[in-house]
Order: structure tokens, then sequence, then C-alpha cells
């Protein structure tokens, strides 16, 4: 596999300009493939289309030339949308890249999943938290739009990945909130997140989103490892931290918030409640970043 030139999706947004970034440090050419006028100025060129346009995201991919996309241009939450407008975003977008990519011989896809594809945050029921620690084989029961969305687009890139025809390599990635450092000074370092402070919290950082989290150079990262890595047709990969958002030992989280689930593993330390061996594995990628290395 040889990549030289890679496009983003939504370069204009944080995550999307953080891979951009990420990428160029890492010797490589970069387009941006955006809504509306350029708002970053890492890209080596840009290009204007509507993703949920097959034509217009065919178009674009070709004239970006690129080896490999990552395609990070969707609607981030189920809020201020109508929910049939979450759902498109999320998959018929990334329908329109992968046909996109796959026509034109691209090498690799890497698509923007989220931890709201077990269901979590955004629905009214608790998550259904099974086993602990998660990995990327727990059952997925969202019910709300943007959870139903992740979930069904893993589904298209599952049936894209496994076509005879078909010689990318497709990774998913269940990011959680991706954090910048001025965020977790004042989401994680400056309130009490002890553990009987820790229902009090901001549901993105909670009980329902397994007290997960992500700084974003380990965002932009993953992404990169992603499409440099070699495997066959589509694979999921957890994005989270290796550790929890809380000041508590995860021991006493698990014993608090997740009674009625197994126990795959014991806990020490703060450890995160996610099993990130598979992207170990398959990318080579752990994360190297955390809000208790802040400045207390």
């Amino acid at each position: 596999m040889t990549i030289s030139t890679v496009a983003v999706t939504g370069g204009n947004g944080k995550i999307g300009s953080a891979i951009l970034a990420h990428l160029a440090d890492h010797g490589y050419e970069t387009v941006d493939i955006s809504r509306g006028k350029r708002r970053e100025e890492v890209a080596d060129s840009y290009i204007t289309a509507d993703l949920l346009d097959a034509g217009e995201t065919y178009g674009a991919v070709a004239k970006s030339d690129a080896d490999a996309i990552v395609h990070m241009g969707t609607i981030p939450n189920p809020y201020g949308n109508p929910d049939y407008e979450v759902y498109r975003s999320n998959v018929m977008s990334a329908m329109h890249v992968l046909e996109a990519a796959d026509g034109l011989g691209l090498e690799a896809v890497c698509l923007p999943s989220s931890i709201n594809a077990l269901g979590s945050e955004h629905q009214e029921r608790p998550a259904d938290v099974r086993y602990l620690p998660v990995d990327e084989t727990h059952p997925r029961t969202p019910d709300d739009s943007y959870g139903i969305a992740k979930h069904a687009m893993e589904v298209t890139a599952d049936g894209v990945g496994r076509q005879p025809s078909t010689d990318l390599t497709i990774a998913s990635l269940r990011y959680p909130w991706v954090t910048a450092e001025e965020e977790m000074r004042e989401s994680f370092v400056e309130p009490d997140r002890s553990l009987n402070r820790l229902d009090e919290v901001h549901p993105a950082t909670g009980h329902d989103v397994l007290f997960s989290y992500l700084e974003i150079r380990d965002a932009a990262a993953i992404a990169r490892k992603a499409i440099e890595a070699d495997f066959d047709g589509h694979e999921t990969f957890w994005a989270v931290a290796g550790d929890t958002t809380a000041d508590a030992p995860t021991a006493d989280i698990v014993e608090e918030f997740y009674p009625d689930a197994e126990r795959r593993a014991d806990f020490a330390g703060h450890e995160g409640l996610v099993d990130l061996s598979k992207a170990a594995d398959l990318l080579g990628w752990e994360p190297e970043h955390s809000w208790r290395d802040l400045d207390q």
C-alpha cells in the first residue's frame, strides 16, 4: 500500500482540521473536501462539495487525486436537525464516500463512528452495558437518530467491505467526546469528579459513555494509523483514551455504576472501561495523552 495524498472531508471542523495538520506533519499531501467557505489553513488544496450528493462526492474525490480518504464531514449530534437529516448525513454521506473510493481505486477509507453506536448519551434509556471492558463485539442497541445512524454506517461499511470486487481497507473509529487541553481543564481538572459527584457530570463524560473521552492529538493519530493499516475489508475500532474521566479508581466506578455487567478483567488504577487491544493489534495505535497529565 502506497499512500501519498489523503483527502479529509469536513476538514473545516474541529477533528477534521486536527487530522489535516497531523497528516501534514507526517509528510502527506492533503485535500480538504468541505461545504461552504474554507475555514482552515492547513490543507494543500480545498474542494467544495455536498457529500449528500453522490455525483458531487464522486467528482470531488476524483479531483482530489487522493490515495485514501478520512471522512469527517457529517452532522455531529442529533440536536438542531430533524432525525432523518441526522441519519441521512451520517449514513448516506459514508455510502457516497465508499462508492467513490471504491470506483476510483483508492487504497483506504476511514469513517467516523461513535461511542453512540453502542447506544449511549443521546437516548432516553440508560446505556445497555453487558460486560466490561467493552470491546468491538459488544451488542449495539441505540435508539436515537444519531446512534442508529452510526450503527447503520458500520453495517453499511461491513457490507461494502465484504464485496468480492472491493479492494478497500475500511476502518470505522468509535470516537467519544474528542477534547482539547482547555476543554479537559474545564471539564476534568477543575470540577470535582470524585465518585460521589459522578452522577452530576455532563452526559458526554459520564456513565452512558463509559466515562470515556479522547485527546484530540490521539484522535488524529488513530485516523492516520487507520489509513496506513493493511487488512481486508471493514473493521471497527474503539478510539478512546486509556483512562476514565473520573477522579476515582476504576474498580469503584464499576461497582457503583455497572453492578450488573459481567467482569471480564480486573481493574486497578484509573484504566478505561474499553478494550483497546484490537486497535493496538491491527493499527499499532495506543492513546498517548491523558487529562491527568495536565497541571493540577
